[in-house]
Order: structure tokens, then sequence, then C-alpha cells
């Protein structure tokens, strides 16, 4: 295996998964050290960031490739023209929006104190949309498959129990709760999702959740 690899960000496939596109620049490499990806918007006005907190556990780092972004984090929004770097704390709630066609961030992430975990979520991306329009069944049959397929990935197997629970389906929810494995990332999850809801004050769920040590 070659000790290094070379490509240019347009020659990632960009993916698609009901909300912002993106390039998975960690998965292309396969990256084991860290969380990189990027984001692209088409048109100025779109949202290039997802809104999101990363749950309280992640730090992140966003650098403006090309372009010009608009940043906003907590209660606070910036101009971010190309080469700004902008560095967000675990719980920080933020998002971007681009203010020029193409403009790209790239996004490098990790948890403080803790190894890199990759979790596979990049392979989920294909069975987002069926779980944003409401199809928890169907994304929790098409997310079986890929865990099956792909096993070892604690992410898709927490994404399976979140569909499963969804999907009504308790039993089947808590059958796949033991392939997250030692995931402590899972567990923080899991502690505060509404998707798991249903299944919290389960036995076997509450068993999982002290399993993580």
């Amino acid at each position: 295996m070659s000790e290094y690899a070379v490509a240019h960000l347009d020659e990632i496939e960009e993916l698609r998964d009901g909300r912002c596109p993106w390039r998975p620049v960690r998965h292309h490499f396969h990256i084991a050290a860290f969380g990189v990806n990027a984001w692209t918007a088409a048109d100025a006005g779109d949202r290039v960031i997802n809104e999101h907190d990363e749950a309280g556990d992640m730090e992140e780092l966003y650098l403006v490739h090309r372009g010009r972004a608009t940043f906003e984090l907590g209660d606070e929004r910036f101009d971010a023209p190309a080469g700004t770097l902008v560095f967000a704390k675990p719980g920080v709630r933020r998002t971007a929006f681009a203010e020029e066609p193409g403009t790209t961030i790239l996004v490098v992430g990790g948890m403080p104190g803790e190894a890199y975990e990759v979790a596979g979520w990049e392979l989920w991306a294909p069975i987002s949309p069926l779980y944003e329009e409401g199809r928890y069944a169907e994304a929790a049959d098409r997310t079986r498959e890929l865990r099956n397929a792909n096993p070892g990935f604690p992410m898709i197997a927490y994404l399976l129990v979140s569909c499963e629970t969804l999907a009504g389906r308790t039993d089947a929810a808590l059958d796949a709760l033991p392939a997250t494995g030692p995931s402590k990332r899972m567990r923080r999850l899991a502690a505060k999702d509404p998707d798991l809801d249903a299944i919290r004050e389960e036995p076997a769920f509450r068993e999982w959740m002290d399993s993580g040590g």
C-alpha cells in the first residue's frame, strides 16, 4: 500500500443525504486518526453547514477553502472570506451560509481527550433521506443490511437502533444495541437522543448504557 495519496477535492464524489451536499474526505483517504470532510454550496444563500451542536462532545475546526461564508455560532453572526478559520467548542450551536456560489468549507473534528473513533456515518448517507422523510421502517431495513455488510462501525449500529425505535420495533431496537460495541460516544448520544425515548426505560437499554464505562 502506498504511504501517501493525492486527490483534488473535486475528484471526491459529492454525497447528498437530504441536507447539505458534502464530500467524504476522511472516508476517501481511509483516515483513522481524525475526522475531516468538506461541504460545498452550489449557490449564494445556500446553507453550507447543517445547524448542529455536536451533542456536546466534539470540537470542530472550519476552514473556508474557497468562496465566502457567513457563520452563526450561538447568538453571533460574522463574515468569513476564503482563508478564514473558525473553531467551535463542544455544545456550541453552529451553522454557515454561502455568500458566493461554490463556497467550500473543510471541517476537521475530534473529541478532547479521546482517540478518534471511525464510526462509519459516511456510509449511511444514502439512507438518511428515508429517515428525514419519516420512513423509519424502510430506513431500518436498509440500515440493517448496511450494518451486516460493514460490521464494526458503531454509528451504523446506533442508527439502526434509532430507526428501529422510531419504527415501533422495540425488540429489534434492543437486539441491535450490542453491535455498537464499547463506544462511549454512542452512549453519550443516546443519553439525550429523543429518538430513543421509547426504549429508554427498558432494562436492556439501561444495561447497555451502564456497560459503556
